[in-house]
């Protein structure tokens, strides 16, 4: 059966700007079209699955490989307060999330928030933007789970070569299992998910208590070691982060410089905990259970890098971390626990799972949110019988396993990066818009002291993403120009508010 074409609500003051780029959804519309019957989710999750959902993608592998890196090339022990500062940015962030998952729960995070109050042709961003974010995301940290799959096998690589070309099987396979769970539901995802953060959490404990054993205060110091200009091929302008290059601090590691890049590259740690707003619509009783479950995990995940990031700097000098292949199980085999490789390389796959299974999820929901409103090719939205978009999940997981067996992406990662901070600025600054302009609304959960607060989540994000480098910048401009593209090209035309407001012209 097709999927019909409702008409949005497009008179009265709740459904806002009506005409040109900047025409909004109003929020009855958004929530009206949760209920259409052949593009309907079904709500099965709560706070409990939420908060699941919410440390199963952010704590991954960033937490045995990330860590021990930064740590070593760029903050020495001060990596643990990079993780503060990063996480003051999300948690700042995460309170606008609360407010807007909690008023307009429903399907599509930023993109559906910027809809009801920048406009469409911001929300279309916003969603260009996630789609980046999201694909990204899933494909760079399949193959992470790859690698770990090589290392529990023997150390034998999970790819095959074909002449010049490698195939990561490892990759695309993960994302084929994961691609059929999404489709047979969410609640099942959620199942899966839960396993898989119990056995990670409980390596992250043994690493901690077995850590802790070696651990000696000297290390840390100094805890901000003094900076150092970088030598060799990775000095261009280009590879220097936009702070340094406006400021002239040149291309340097360690010190402040190297602490406040290393808070914006310790960020794709925290990536995901955005995701639990995506599922909004399929929560039950969305206005208590969001809240919860998006500041319940950051707080869990924040106290986890803390705590791993203090031990790991605690067991070692930094110096002995600087290799380009340092991980966790470094700072172990330097006191000759080997052991410890294996059991990490376990606690990185059951991480690396859930989070390549929860930013796949939220790619597919928020091509759905999209889709629904026109603007991506409407048939995609229709769901299956167990209430979840197949069409969409299917797409996506071949694209993605394209991307994931075929592609090396290199230092395309920090892409992810400076999309979620921008995806984040928008948000907060959209708290403050819908305040202004619809006081009336029920809100389950309000941000305290805005407009104060969604000010310092703007700047906090920007900040960050003033210390990626330039490089990421400029492919983050040029992906930029490209959704402009496609907007003019085809999402203008097509959209649902769009042809609504065409009709009534119309009919005038």
């Amino acid at each position: 059966m097709a999927i019909s074409d409702p008409q949005p609500e497009v008179s009265g003051p709740p459904a806002g700007r009506t005409t040109g780029l900047f025409r909004t959804k109003s929020v009855e519309q958004s929530l009206r079209d949760t209920d259409e019957p052949d593009a309907k989710l079904r709500k099965d999750l709560t706070s409990w699955d939420l908060t699941i959902f919410g440390v199963a993608v952010v704590v991954g592998a960033g937490i045995f490989t990330l860590t021990a890196r930064t740590a070593g090339q760029m903050a020495g022990p001060a990596v643990s307060l990079a993780f503060v500062f990063a996480a003051v940015a999300c948690g700042l962030a995460a309170l606008c999330y609360a407010e807007f998952a909690s008023t307009v729960p429903v399907a599509g995070s930023a993109y559906t928030f910027s809809y009801a109050t920048f406009g469409e042709l911001i929300a279309w961003i916003i969603g260009w933007d996630l789609i980046l974010e999201f694909a990204l995301g899933t494909s760079v940290v399949a193959k992470g789970w790859s690698q770990y799959l090589g290392t529990v096998m023997g150390d034998r690589p999970a790819i095959w070569h074909f002449g010049s070309i490698k195939f990561d099987w490892g990759a695309v396979l993960l994302i084929a299992i994961l691609a059929v769970l999404l489709a047979m539901g969410t609640k099942l995802s959620s199942r899966v998910s839960a396993v898989a953060v119990a056995i990670k959490l409980a390596v992250i404990a043994l690493v901690v208590v077995v850590g802790l054993t070696y651990f000696k205060a000297s290390n840390l110091k100094p805890f901000i070691p003094k900076s150092v200009p970088n030598t060799g091929a990775e000095t261009s302008k280009l590879h220097q982060t936009l702070f340094q290059l406006v400021t002239g601090g040149g291309h340097s590691s360690f010190g402040w410089y190297g602490l406040l890049a290393a808070a914006s590259i310790v960020f794709f740690a925290f990536i995901g905990f955005d995701v639990v707003a995506t599922a909004a619509e399929e929560t039950k009783d969305p206005q208590r259970n969001v809240p919860r479950g998006i500041l319940g995990s950051l707080a869990i995940v924040t106290v986890l890098y803390v705590a791993v990031s203090l031990v790991l700097t605690g067991m070692v000098p930094y110096t002995d971390l600087q290799g380009e292949d340092a991980t966790l199980a470094t700072a172990f085999a330097v006191h000759g626990v080997t052991w410890a490789k294996n059991i990490i390389s376990i606690g990185a796959l059951a991480g690396l799972t859930t989070v390549v299974m929860v930013l796949f999820l939220g790619q597919t929901r928020v091509l759905f949110a999209m889709s629904r409103d026109g603007l991506m090719p409407r048939k995609l939205a229709k769901t299956g019988s167990r209430g979840t978009p197949v069409r969409i999940t299917a797409i996506v997981g071949v694209i993605c396993a394209v991307l994931a067996g075929f592609v090396d992406f290199g230092t395309l990662e920090e892409m992810v990066n400076i999309g979620t901070l921008f995806a984040f600025v928008l948000v907060s600054l959209g708290v403050i818009v819908l305040r202004r302009t619809r006081p009336d609304l029920k809100r389950g959960f309000r941000v305290p002291l805005v407009p104060f607060v969604p000010i310092l989540a703007v700047i906090a994000c920007a900040w960050l993403m003033f210390n990626l480098s330039v490089e990421t910048w400029l492919r983050f401009v040029i992906w930029m120009a490209v959704g402009f593209a496609v907007y003019f090209l085809y999402g203008r035309k097509h959209s649902l508010l769009g042809r609504a407001n065409r009709e009534v012209t119309k009919n005038q």
